[in-house]
């Protein structure tokens, strides 16, 4: 609640009227400060009424790709019998304000507005709430409530089309297999039985142990694991646009390989920081935490023709998380050396794929080395460098570089890449 100049103004008049009538025996100051006074309560009394109101919202899309179109769509409905006079509303959207014409709004009408929401930058743009301002006829107290949540709408970085996907080299529990053209049947796991199982892929003994029926899980071992590490470092970005470009390349991995039916582990190498609305971007502040999808598609893959956006919308599809990390991420000040030492020994120990692409600024070059290191768990290393004012000198014994300027850059750089 806020009383307004005017009221300010008018509430000390009637102290002050009624303290010199009554002091000095004037009606006249008394009434007038009497009046003062009523009209002070009644002002209260008017803004104090709440009035019913239904707001409803949906963003028309609510993920989208850097630099397309999204639009917010709200309809506020006058739910009471009385009809909604003098009420000021605006909506927020992001770091701006959108006024809502609810003025004079009758009983069971409802208004709709829609207005777009910026896609210039990537992030998480938050909108909401709807706030609703009551204020008196006389304009001396003016009440400003919330209505509605917010609704985030989520900018994910541009998707550049990639054509060529590592082929990586599969592990199993049988042993190392390279290149196999046919793809392997390994055994990887026991899961209850579902209707339509095949019964030659019951583990009878299993089944006879605990009592239900049990099936033997495999995977296909032969197909390549691909693990995308984004380096969030603010040390390795000094300028941000470079972090940008290597988000842009994130997705586009991340897309390709989700068009390609494989596998992908999307990680960050700091600790993700908080998203506008003050949750975290991701579940946990631990490193496995930061572990954003593995993510295995479950549709057919598009042509090549298919335009980038088109390979954002295929990939959010099958599995938003990732792009939704990549919209909220943010650059990590913190200890850049320590967080990079844990992240690559996490990554020898757990062996989360067998083809790393690393993806840093120009502050990141001179740890190239931690990253040669992993070439024993991870038989293809990739790195792309962004923002680097020189060609990256070459790391680790069989480490592909990529130098690129931006997203686009990195995508034909990508696709020329004759060695994994």
């Amino acid at each position: 609640m806020g009383i307004t100049a005017r009221g300010a103004g008018l509430l000390v008049a009637a102290v002050a009227l009624l303290g010199t009538g009554f002091r000095f025996a004037y009606p006249e100051l008394t009434l007038l400060g009497a009046a003062a006074a009523v009209a002070v309560g009644y002002a209260l009394l008017v803004a104090l009424w709440r009035p019913r109101l239904e707001v409803t919202r949906h963003a028309d899309p609510d993920r989208v790709s850097r630099g397309e179109p999204a639009r917010m769509v709200l309809t506020v409905r006058n739910a009471g019998r009385v009809r909604a006079a003098n009420l000021l509303a605006e909506d927020r959207c992001g770091e701006r304000a959108v006024p809502v014409p609810v003025l004079r709004l009758r009983p069971g009408r409802d208004t709709t507005i829609s207005y777009d929401v910026p896609t210039d930058r990537r992030g998480v743009v938050p909108v909401g709430p709807l706030r609703v301002t009551r204020r008196d006829p006389l304009g001396l107290v003016a009440l400003a409530r919330p209505y509605s949540g917010t609704v985030p709408v989520w900018v994910h970085p541009r998707v550049h089309p990639l054509t060529a996907v590592p082929r990586g080299a599969g592990r199993s529990l049988d042993g190392r297999v390279d290149g196999v053209p046919h793809g392997s049947i390994t055994f990887d796991s026991l899961r209850e039985y579902v209707v339509g199982d095949e019964l030659r892929r019951v583990h009878w003994r299993t089944s006879a142990r605990v009592g239900e029926l049990m099936v033997r899980e495999n995977v296909d071992t032969s197909l390549p694991r691909i693990v995308v590490l984004l380096d969030d470092r603010a040390a390795a970005h000094p300028d941000p646009e470079s972090f940008e470009a290597a988000c842009e390349a994130a997705a586009s991995v991340v897309a390709a390989a989700l068009r390609a039916d494989l596998p992908v582990a999307l990680l960050l190498v700091a600790p993700e920081q908080p998203t506008d609305d003050g949750q975290p971007a991701s579940a946990g502040g631990r490193w496995a935490a930061r572990v954003v999808g593995r993510l295995r598609a479950r549709r057919a893959a598009p042509p090549a023709s298919t335009a980038a956006s088109g390979a954002a919308s295929g990939a959010a599809e099958a599995g938003g998380g990732p792009l939704d990390r990549l919209a909220a991420v943010r650059l990590d000040p913190g200890d850049a050396g320590a967080a990079l030492r844990a992240a690559t020994a996490r990554l020898r120990q757990q062996r989360l794929g067998d083809t790393l692409v690393f993806l840093t600024g120009p502050g990141g070059r001179g740890d190239l080395g931690h990253l040669g290191a992993l070439r024993g768990a991870y038989p293809s290393v990739v790195v792309g460098v962004f923002g680097a004012a020189e060609p990256t000198p070459p790391g680790a014994t069989g480490m592909v570089v990529v130098d690129a300027a931006d997203g686009a850059a990195f995508a034909a750089e990508w696709d020329g890449v004759r060695r994994w």
